[in-house]
């Protein structure tokens, strides 16, 4: 333990110097996480974001993850209206996250980790902040934490569909007592995040403090795959709009 905190330590000093770059935490037995870590001196809370897909955020280019998933893309807009942004890459022994992967006990103890790591360096409330199949690991990982570790729960284009193992309304959404807020493209025409099913996030999280679900609508030239990074699943073209709705609403959550 003592040597895996002196690493911790270390790495985190180059970050703090250069204000971001990435870190590896020893979250298991032979498992490490990877997370990218930009730390802003006027921060009053961390976003720790999970992106969807297999849980990576795609291979450093001049020492950046090039993942186009919306959150590892819009990672500097979560910086930029002022919070510390923590993205967190798949663990070591993966290579991928799945859906029975997401609700695993391996996996909820290597995010419990990096959330304890985040406190512990800053002092500072720790908001999930998950997408498409990063929602099922934030929900698992909220309903697993209680109410003392995380500031607040926010799910994009939600897993909803009900075959999927981890889907937002079979787990037991009753059990989150942190403000949620849900977020949602209107015309997200993947499969299985079906707007029309996403009311049942709500009905489920009948002792959340305080919850809201946004449904947005807009954005610029979708394509390729309806569960991809680039339609309206990942709202493209509209990334600053709906980054600036989710901020805004972590630092003051309301109905």
């Amino acid at each position: 333990m003592r040597a895996v905190a002196f690493l911790a330590v270390a790495l985190i000093a180059q970050v703090s110097d250069a204000a971001e770059g990435v870190i590896r935490l020893d979250t298991r037995a032979n498992a490490q996480v990877w997370i990218y870590y930009i730390k802003r001196e006027d921060a009053k809370a961390t976003a720790m974001l999970l992106p969807g897909g297999g849980g990576g955020f795609g291979g450093l280019i001049d020492g950046k993850p090039s993942s186009l998933n919306f959150l590892v893309r819009s990672r500097d807009l979560f910086a930029g209206a002022g919070l510390n942004v923590a993205v967190v890459n798949r663990p070591s022994d993966k290579d991928d996250l799945d859906y029975p992967d997401r609700i695993a006990a391996e996996h909820i103890n290597d995010l419990r980790k990096v959330v304890e790591y985040l406190k512990a360096d800053t002092g500072l409330p720790v908001w999930l902040v998950g997408t498409s199949r990063g929602t099922v690991s934030a929900t698992a990982a909220a309903i697993a934490f209680g109410n003392d570790t995380l500031a607040g729960l926010v799910l994009t284009s939600s897993v909803v569909n009900r075959k999927k193992v981890g889907a937002l309304p079979t787990q037991e959404l009753s059990a989150i007592r942190v403000p949620v807020l849900v977020v949602h493209h209107e015309q997200d025409g993947c499969i299985v995040c079906r707007p029309r099913e996403v009311p049942a996030i709500m009905s489920g999280l009948t002792n959340a403090p305080v919850k809201k679900l946004i449904m947005v609508n807009g954005g610029e030239d979708p394509s390729g795959d309806p569960c991809g990074s680039q339609h309206y699943h990942g709202f493209i073209g509209i990334e600053k709009a709906t980054v600036a709705l989710v901020t805004a609403w972590m630092k003051q959550p309301t109905r």
